[in-house]
């Protein structure tokens, strides 16, 4: 009786542990583990379907589990710090936990996996740019005149802009991207805004923060750039309009701009039909600038 009293609590405290994957998205990362005797697979779409079933075992059984990416450059660099072997199955172990409390992961809720993955991959590539764009940030140091911190002036600025971008914007759905050029490598962020039906708007915590980053570096630095916002709402057309980064503020875009900015091809430079449905306009007024907190000189 005892011994099956111990086996029942076994099998609760199993539901109880939260677990994390380390997954190899792309044939090119899978190749590279393959390097390593103690790694057993060899087709990555087989791979794929195995790590996919043990999820849904894994929920089935009510346990819950991350996804974390996987870097095979990483993992050889974490070994070589570490002085782990390898070519050890707990070493990847003990590389995975570590990605659980400081890599990009998303959480298993039943999608599948070829939903997940891209998901994954926009996470990791939300995380690097803010690394990025923070260590840039950092960079600036102290102004010279007054010795106030330039990059965290920056990003009080920019939290500013956006709160009153968000204000002024129009109800529904808001879509925000920003991309910066003139730092060495060109940033583009981008922030979702949902507003509910009581008013109230849910943001992404961890997009906000980036999205703060990038658009605080573009001031700080005074690069090149811009910030445009799509307005989603039932019964209404969608609305886009925006901004270019004019020193350390913005300026509002022409509905003319706008449009042509939309309705031209990149690469060719030719015109694109414009989305039916779609208001290509002038941004609300944003109001006086000038009063938004930010660096004097």
């Amino acid at each position: 009786m005892a011994h099956t009293d111990h086996q029942t609590m076994r099998r609760a405290l199993r539901r109880e542990i939260a677990g994390t994957i380390g997954l190899l998205t792309d044939e090119h990362d899978f190749r590279a583990m393959r390097g390593y005797r103690s790694f057993t697979f060899d087709d990555h779409k087989i791979y794929l379907e195995q790590v996919e079933a043990l999820l849904r075992t894994r929920a089935s059984q009510g346990g819950h589990t991350t996804i974390a990416l996987f870097d095979p450059q990483e993992y050889a660099e974490f070994c070589a710090e570490t002085g782990l072997d390898p070519d050890v199955p707990s070493s990847r172990t003990r590389f995975t936990a570590e990605l659980a409390a400081t890599g990009p992961t998303v959480p298993y809720e039943g999608q599948p996996l070829a939903d997940l993955v891209p998901s994954l991959v926009d996470e990791a590539v939300r995380q690097a740019t803010w690394e990025y764009a923070s260590t840039l940030l950092a960079r600036l140091g102290a102004c010279a005149t007054c010795g106030e911190d330039l990059g965290r002036a920056a990003f009080i600025r920019a939290s500013h802009l956006l709160v009153r971008i968000l204000d002024t914007a129009h109800p529904g759905c808001r879509h925000l991207v920003c991309s910066v050029m003139g730092t060495p490598e060109t940033l583009v962020s981008a922030l979702h805004a949902d507003e509910h039906a009581q008013g109230a708007t849910h943001l992404d915590d961890a997009e906000v923060l980036e999205f703060t980053t990038v658009l605080a570096l573009g001031l700080a630095t005074r690069s090149p750039g811009g910030l445009v916002m799509r307005t989603s709402a039932p019964g209404t057309s969608d609305r886009i309009y925006g901004w270019r980064l004019r020193g350390d503020g913005l300026a509002p875009l022409t509905a003319g701009e706008v449009f042509d900015a939309y309705c031209t091809d990149i690469e060719s430079g030719d015109l694109i039909s414009p989305e039916s449905g779609v208001d290509y306009c002038a941004p609300p007024d944003l109001g006086d600038e000038q009063a938004i907190p930010g660096h004097d000189h």
